[in-house]
């Protein structure tokens, strides 16, 4: 049997070590972990000073019982008045790391700029809207019928080859141009025609001047009696409303599968008029869109009478057009994340 003596110096003992303990803590879930340790189930040290009860002369457990249920009593209210300070003090704390001072001044928010490609599809979207252009929004994944084979381009074409083109199956793929919008319009509307259709295309293709993705315009309009004279009217009114009064085109003859005849369309330099300069390799011109009378068979291909029926069509790269009138040198300009390049144009 243990003395009453040494059992009640183990409770002073255990009740200074609680106000010893309660000093150095420093949050709620120190003061939650210590007070289990103390009081919370069968297995806390108070609640173990219960099983010597045992060791204690049977005269002294009544008095025993009664000591140890006044310190758990005691740490109960210890332990409370400590938890309602904490969370004052932590209450406080939050208080004053939320604290707005409401004199200071407003952080500036920098005015975002739209992206150049962007830019110029607004922009030409504008300027054909004015001629009367309606806008069609193809798809992305085309069949090879509606992207080469309707278009009059023969199946030994390089165009069809795994290098330029991506396939996803024998018979889909993504469309390389936007061409094939206008063979779905032509097979659904009757002429008069005259619709834009700029979206997204693909191509293996990767360098400075290059990327596998880009952004095209095609344009295409069929009518009675059309003629180079018109598309060549229609560009020069393009040219001057995006590069400036006084720039103009010339026509090159050149090779389309789906016009007949193909021209490749120049503009006069507008950074030297003409004079020859860097931009333009001292030529005066410089290259920008693709174009020429519709074929005949990509007409009856989409069920439209050719020779009743005539008309033109034309494809411009918005990515060209944009590096070539904001003066950026690399397509992956275009395609990256630096803000710098978009700061320094600021046109809405």
């Amino acid at each position: 049997m243990q003395e009453k003596s040494v059992l009640t110096g183990h409770l002073s003992e255990l009740k200074q070590k609680i106000e010893n303990g309660l000093e150095e803590l420093k949050s709620s879930k120190e003061l939650y972990e210590f007070k289990s340790e103390y009081l919370e189930g069968k297995k806390s040290k108070i609640s173990g000073l219960m099983k010597e009860m045992k060791n204690i002369a049977p005269e002294e457990r009544a008095n025993y019982g009664k000591s140890v249920n006044e310190l758990k009593e005691w740490a109960l209210g210890r332990f409370q008045k400590v938890e309602e300070e904490m969370k004052e003090r932590e209450l406080q704390k939050k208080y004053e790391s939320e604290k707005i001072d409401l004199t200071l001044p407003a952080e500036e928010t920098a005015i975002g700029n739209l992206h150049p490609v962007t830019l110029i599809r607004k922009q030409l979207i504008d300027i054909f809207a004015g001629m009367g252009f309606e806008v069609y929004e193809g798809r992305e994944i085309e069949t090879d019928y509606y992207n080469f084979t309707a278009l009059n381009t023969p199946q030994d074409h390089p165009a069809r080859d795994m290098q330029d083109t991506f396939y996803l199956s024998p018979e889909f793929l993504l469309r390389t141009q936007t061409s094939a919008g206008q063979i779905h319009v032509m097979e659904n509307k009757k002429p008069p025609i005259k619709i834009l259709s700029p979206g997204r295309v693909f191509r293996s293709d990767d360098d400075a001047t290059h990327s596998p993705m880009f952004h095209q315009m095609e344009g295409l309009v069929v009518d009675k009696n059309i003629t180079l004279c018109d598309l060549k009217g229609m560009l020069d009114v393009l040219v001057q409303k995006i590069y400036g009064e006084g720039t103009t085109t010339r026509l090159r003859p050149s090779y389309f599968p789906f016009t007949e005849p193909s021209v490749e369309v120049d503009c006069s330099c507008f950074a030297c008029g003409g004079k020859g300069c860097s931009l333009c390799k001292g030529t005066g011109w410089i290259e920008v869109l693709g174009a020429g009378i519709v074929n005949k068979r990509v007409l009856e291909n989409c069920g439209i009478d050719s020779e009743e029926y005539s008309g033109f069509a034309f494809g411009i790269g918005l990515e060209r057009i944009a590096m070539l009138k904001y003066g950026i040198n690399n397509i992956k300009l275009l395609f990256g994340s630096d803000l710098r390049v978009l700061n320094q144009i600021n046109e809405k």
